[in-house]
């Protein structure tokens, strides 16, 4: 059991989620398929970093360390991290990138729509400022979706095991741990569960455009946002926090 303040978790887990996906893309920067690719997986990258620093920087209003956006962005071991296992997931080609990217785009776009609804004035501000880029991110990535999925026999087989593989993580956007559920009882946290209906609707109205079928799986994993992760997430943060925890509080 922790002891974290629930208000911390709460926006270190959506910062957490954007932050490692922003990383993820990252990875992308220079060998993405295309120059034009590659520029717009780099712009939503740092949409997301931005998004990310924004709420880090107000969880250290709940912090009672006074740890700073660096602080908990570098300095924290992999249990500590709250993010969905979607957004760890690794780049085992751009079927699984795009698809990974479209799930959690779709359900990104819904959060932050809902989130300008929270009781809290600065979850407010952040989701408005985060919703228009959010809308840019879905569009981009739901025409990946149909153009790859309506492809080729060979595109359209790629992604459907793509889709298969990360279909497996995207019920847990979806499942309120008992943080969030007090959270939501305070209108400080938005209701995940109440969000599922117009999530799957928008997935399977784009599948059928794409010629991709709805998985039926019920092996699902779940853990993330209570920092219980996959094997992925330690060496992601292995490679991203090295300088600063080799070299703390350097500066370039």
């Amino acid at each position: 059991m922790n002891n974290i303040d629930p208000k911390l978790q709460y926006v270190l887990q959506l910062a957490d989620t954007s932050f490692v996906l922003s990383h993820r893309l990252a990875e992308l920067c220079g060998i993405a398929p295309e120059l034009e690719i590659d520029l717009a997986l780099t712009n939503i990258s740092l949409d997301l970093l931005g998004e990310a620093r924004n709420l880090y920087q107000y969880a250290g209003e709940f912090d009672t360390e006074n740890r700073k956006e660096d602080d908990f962005a570098y300095f924290r071991d992999q249990s500590a991290y709250y993010n969905l296992l979607l957004s760890e997931q690794p780049n085992e080609g751009f079927d699984i990138t795009i698809t990974r990217q479209y799930l959690f785009d779709v359900f990104h776009y819904h959060f932050l729509t809902e989130l300008q609804n929270s009781s809290d004035p600065q979850l407010v501000v952040i989701a408005k400022k985060s919703i228009k880029e959010a809308s840019y991110h879905k569009r981009f990535s739901q025409n990946w979706m149909i153009r790859l999925g309506d492809g080729t026999a060979q595109s359209n087989q790629k992604m459907q095991m793509a889709l298969n593989e990360m279909w497996r993580f995207s019920h847990e956007m979806f499942t309120p741990t008992d943080n969030e559920k007090n959270l939501i009882s305070q209108g400080f946290a938005v209701d995940v569960q109440a969000l599922q209906p117009t999530w799957q609707q928008e997935i399977e109205s784009t599948l059928a455009k794409a010629n991709l079928v709805l998985p039926k799986t019920t092996n699902t994993r779940q853990g993330g946002k209570e920092g219980l992760h996959s094997e992925h997430l330690g060496f992601l943060l292995a490679e991203m926090q090295h300088i600063q925890r080799s070299y703390p509080n350097c500066e370039w």
